[in-house]
């Protein structure tokens, strides 16, 4: 299991984002991770989410934004405006729509006709597992975050700085690879030599 540290980044949940309203109150709820599900950052290279990579991360004071943007705050877990869990499923999130906030009622109308529907999260990867399979595939298991902000996004998806960031963590693993290959091999020569 390897740790990292590198800019946040952000990953974007499959499941829908919907409305409700309830004595007076608007809300949008939706899941901004899903474990398991298996995220392609290209051919032969995905990612998921582990179940227990949130545990912990909760406890922090985690805004929920528009769109990954700082000046756009729909609600913020300190204040109680907005309440994000951790069930089977994954990291559901619940966040009360300020009245009084333009930007926040009209992102409710948005999601309410299905304009915006998807959700994501921004985090720092603390922990993770790599694995290569058979099929020359790889795999990222990330095993534990420091979880930011979440986010109702308008278009779900890896942005390129991430997916360079996956590539060279894959060339490095591949040269660290190859390497261990080469030693391992000069090893068993010397060992071949010393013999004759």
């Amino acid at each position: 299991m390897s740790k990292r540290t590198q800019e946040r980044q952000t990953r974007t949940s499959g499941c829908k984002f919907q409305v409700r309203e309830e004595n007076g109150e608007k809300r949008l709820e939706g899941y901004f991770s899903v474990f398991g599900d298996n995220y392609e950052l290209w051919p032969g290279a995905t990612e998921s989410v582990d179940p227990h990579a949130f545990d912990g991360a909760l406890s922090d004071d985690i805004r929920v934004l528009i769109d990954h943007e700082s000046r756009l705050v729909l609600g913020r877990t300190s204040a109680g405006t907005a309440k994000l869990t951790v069930d089977d499923h994954g990291l559901f999130g619940s966040v009360l729509i300020n009245n009084d906030d333009q930007d926040a009622l009209n992102l409710y109308a948005r999601v309410q006709r299905g304009d915006v529907s998807q959700a994501s999260f921004g985090f720092d990867i603390l922990e993770e597992e790599t694995d290569y399979r058979e099929d020359g595939s790889i795999h990222w298991t990330i095993k534990k975050v420091k979880l930011y902000e979440v986010s109702v996004v308008t278009f779900p998806a890896y942005r390129d700085t991430e997916i360079e960031a996956r590539k060279a963590d894959f060339a490095d693993l591949q040269k660290r690879k190859v390497d261990a290959w080469r030693t391992e091999r000069l090893n068993r020569l010397k060992k071949l030599e010393a013999k004759e």
